[in-house]
């Protein structure tokens, strides 16, 4: 178990963000029943193609759901931060993973048993309804990914994964420079683009004087021009 995260590691009540609609006996069940994994930078978390065997909930870190492409070419389709659970479509559906998960950095995750997740979502109504909730907000936010990666030019789908890392994750106490850190490939594949392409548009977001870069660290300076990129596509 790692030192670090394991210091850090809040008490699963704090992570969970349907902890307010579980019952008292099942909130002491999930707290005398659940686990705790730890993952290494790029460890895979869930593979594309297994079955789910719990619901998992991210405690601490970062990680990127993506799918498998005939290009060869992972396409990210979600960033995940601490308090989100995935892996519950897969579950809910009995059927295989979807999608693969893998840490983005050094993270851990909160393991509630399938079939206990199963008991609860069929026992209790308002927890099956925040559920219904989430996989309606997902079904709504894959729509409308799907129309922007197919309809937006290239400096627009780059323009709303930046605002989209911004919005997710935040910034640092400079207020501009955007709190995680991603490869050019891995913003490639989240704009689904070519990492040439991500390059080229980059450099040119630099010379608009939207954005400047250091590395991995980019630091949003005109973030009204660059909404609008995202927006005029």
């Amino acid at each position: 178990m790692p030192k670090k995260l394991a210091a850090n590691l809040k008490p699963i009540e704090e992570v969970l963000t349907f902890w307010d609609v579980l019952t008292p006996d099942e909130r002491n069940y999930i707290r005398s029943t659940h686990s705790v994994q730890f993952y290494k930078k790029n460890e895979v978390i869930q593979s594309e193609g297994d079955h789910s065997t719990h619901l998992m909930i991210l405690a601490m870190g970062k990680v990127k759901v993506y799918k498998a492409c005939l290009s060869n070419r992972p396409q990210i389709v979600r960033m995940l931060k601490p308090g989100e659970h995935f892996g519950f479509r897969a579950i809910i559906a009995n059927e295989p993973n979807s999608t693969t998960v893998i840490a983005f950095e050094a993270s851990a995750v909160y393991m509630i048993n399938a079939d206990s997740f199963l008991s609860i979502l069929r026992h209790n109504n308002a927890f099956c309804y925040r559920f219904l909730e989430e996989l309606a907000f997902d079904l709504a936010e894959s729509d409308a990914r799907t129309v922007n990666l197919t309809q937006k030019h290239i400096r627009g789908r780059l323009a709303e994964a930046l605002l989209f890392l911004k919005d997710n994750y935040g910034l640092e106490e400079d207020g501009a420079t955007i709190s995680i850190y991603l490869s050019r490939e891995d913003l490639a594949n989240l704009s689904n683009m070519t990492t040439s392409n991500a390059i080229r548009t980059l450099s040119n977001f630099v010379l608009d004087e939207m954005i400047t870069m250091d590395g991995r660290k980019i630091k949003i300076i005109d973030e009204e021009k660059l909404r609008k990129t995202s927006k005029l596509g």
